[in-house]
């Protein structure tokens, strides 16, 4: 089930942004500093729990354990950016991303969303393939435009 984060889910998603940020992004940047010094879990949370806000536009995929989130802007009722998409790499491959992407796009459709987009470093092949096969188009680099109005 995707449903509405909450405060009570804070040290979850911290945990799943931090592993799977540092899984996804530790080879491309080559900087432990950051990966495991800067990027801490509890300070994470505590920034969650401390600003309810900061939630507001995160979504998680829970089946009795959270297994993953993501986060998306909508500012506009036309378009509409996926501004993060993390599955802890314990349940990777396993469909959620595909759950979360496809809630993302049904969300921007049932809104008369025109466009929907997202960024991906060049040097994230699999996260690149992933998105591909979800309907977004490689585009200088990044998979921007998914166009909702055709489908």
């Amino acid at each position: 089930m995707i449903r509405k984060a909450t405060k009570e889910d804070a040290s979850r998603l911290a945990q799943i942004q931090i592993y799977a940020k540092r899984y996804s992004y530790r080879s491309i940047f080559q900087n432990d500093e950051v990966s495991f010094n800067e990027m801490q879990v509890l300070k994470l949370a505590l920034f969650y729990q401390d600003h309810p806000d900061s939630i507001d536009n995160i979504y998680v995929f829970d089946d009795g354990i959270v297994k993953g989130m993501m986060k998306w802007n909508c500012e506009s009722s036309e378009t509409w950016e996926l501004k993060e998409l993390y599955v802890d790499p314990f349940f990777q491959r396993e469909g959620i991303g595909t759950s979360l992407i496809k809630n993302f796009t049904e969300s921007a459709k049932r809104r008369n969303a025109y466009e929907a987009f997202l960024w991906v470093l060049e040097e994230n092949s699999s996260a690149i393939s992933f998105y591909e096969k979800q309907g977004y188009m490689n585009t200088l680099t990044v998979l921007p435009i998914h166009t909702l109005a055709s489908q």
